[in-house]
């Protein structure tokens, strides 16, 4: 057989099967924004909670818009310097046709950029989380636009563009350990460095309001992160795919319970609170590892994680820095520390044939991890400070105190999360008002409620 007939053969066509459980998951990867959301505003006090939800929706439209005219190009057109990408043909999209095929797959390029556009959504969206009550609106729209043209879409090509140095260099990150959840939880770290604590914090109640909407995040997280997994290998034909799968299960088991063990060993209960934040934490550790690791590899993966972000979370109390809903302490620690195990348990068996340290393969992949883990961590926690420092010197960061402490909902989006005006209950007077029908009533001090 003629070699260009054999190259035509071989040449990858179009499957319906793949490019369908591509868009499956593309929408179960939308999903999870809306999952945070829920969570990040079930963590947080009743006056925050609109803001809260807000952050992480305008998300949703900022990114997408940006992911069409240019941020697509940037992070997997043409590689440029191993930095950045960029291909016309990818801007607006206007040289994309319906039926061309993303290189080496049997899915469209637009199946491919949809997927990866809902990553691009989440990644700023993470960040939010640690910067509640405190935070303009428009500022924080604002550093969205500059965060995602300036580090995400750079760094999503270092990591998966074809010619990106991390890449090159056998950085293994299956779906987003250093490119998502550390790139975020830097982030986190260098805009709260910058823009200081909430009023009150370490000294006034913080709890959150709606345990309830904080286990309905987790639980749509859980479910839409099998499609941020598995979804990545970008179809079944090898079974990588269902190893991730499975890992992604195993190891959020393993990191909830774990979570629970450390708790009730330190603080003497489990709480749902705990669970939640242990899931999730199970499913940053396995982003990056799980396509590399066994499932018993995916118990260690999920365990280590499940306590040391457990410990983790305490330490902006002992260092002094406000990550409100602990997105350093989950998400940067979570993705270090999926990242890094990889030269450890990695098998040989799953995603490529690359071992780790207890499988015999010494610590060549565990360097390389760290070479992945702490450029992306530096680059971009300095990048992310200086976004934060130039909004704050020019329109502001943050909202006045008066706004802080008397509702960021109201100042920034003129609502309330609930509005109980028009929910049968009555204005309880100061004082005695059943005189007219023979009672009598104790009246008593009104209390200032930190809601």
């Amino acid at each position: 057989m003629a070699p260009a007939i054999m190259l035509a053969a071989d040449a990858p066509k179009l499957s319906s099967a793949n490019t369908g459980f591509m868009l499956i998951c593309s929408a179960l990867v939308m999903l999870m924004t809306p999952g945070l959301a829920f969570f990040y505003g079930g963590m947080v006090r009743v006056k925050s909670t609109l803001n809260m939800l807000m952050m992480s929706f305008i998300s949703l439209g900022i990114i997408t818009i940006l992911w069409v005219l240019y941020g697509f190009s940037m992070a997997f057109g043409t590689d440029h310097g191993s930095l950045v990408g960029w291909s016309s043909d990818y801007v607006g999209f206007g040289g994309i046709g319906k039926t061309d095929l993303w290189p080496g797959y049997t899915i469209p390029v637009f199946v491919f950029a949809v997927f990866q556009l809902m990553f691009a959504i989440i990644t700023p969206a993470l960040i939010s989380g640690a910067l509640a009550d405190r935070v303009k609106f428009t500022a924080w729209s604002l550093f969205t636009v500059l965060w995602a043209t300036i580090v995400y879409f750079p760094v999503a090509h270092w990591v998966w563009g074809t010619g990106g140095w991390a890449f090159d260099l056998g950085v293994i990150d299956f779906a987003g350990g250093t490119a998502v959840h550390i790139n975020a939880g830097a982030a986190a770290l260098g805009v709260i460095l910058v823009i200081g604590k909430r009023v009150g914090f370490r000294k006034d109640p913080m709890r959150p309001h709606s345990l309830p909407l904080v286990m309905l995040g987790s639980g749509l997280l859980w479910f839409g992160w099998f499609g941020f997994n598995a979804g990545s290998w970008l179809g079944n034909d090898d079974g990588v795919g269902p190893l991730m799968f499975v890992n992604t299960q195993v190891a959020t088991a393993a990191a909830m319970l774990a979570w629970l063990g450390y708790e009730k060993i330190r603080h003497g209960a489990c709480t749902t609170l705990g669970a939640a934040s242990g899931a999730v934490a199970g499913l940053v550790a396995i982003t990056p590892s799980g396509g590399a690791v066994s499932p018993l590899g995916a118990i260690a993966v999920g365990v280590i994680a499940g306590v040391l972000c457990a410990m983790a979370v305490g330490l902006k109390y002992r260092f002094g820095y406000d990550d409100s809903l602990d997105v350093v302490g989950v998400h940067m620690v979570g993705g270090v520390i999926g990242s890094l195990l990889i030269g450890l348990f990695a098998s040989g068996a799953g995603q490529s044939d690359v071992k780790g340290l207890f499988y015999g393969g010494g610590l060549d992949q565990f360097w390389k991890q760290c070479a992945g883990v702490f450029a992306v961590l530096a680059y971009s926690l300095i990048a992310s400070a200086v976004l934060a420092l130039l909004i704050d010197k020019t329109i502001g960061m943050r909202v006045p105190e008066d706004d802080e402490i008397s509702g960021i909902d109201r100042a920034e989006h003129a609502e309330t999360a609930y509005d109980f005006t028009g929910a049968g209950g009555g204005v309880i007077s100061a004082g005695p008002t059943a005189a007219s029908q023979g009672g009598a009533t104790q009246s008593k001090p009104s209390k200032k409620v930190d809601a």
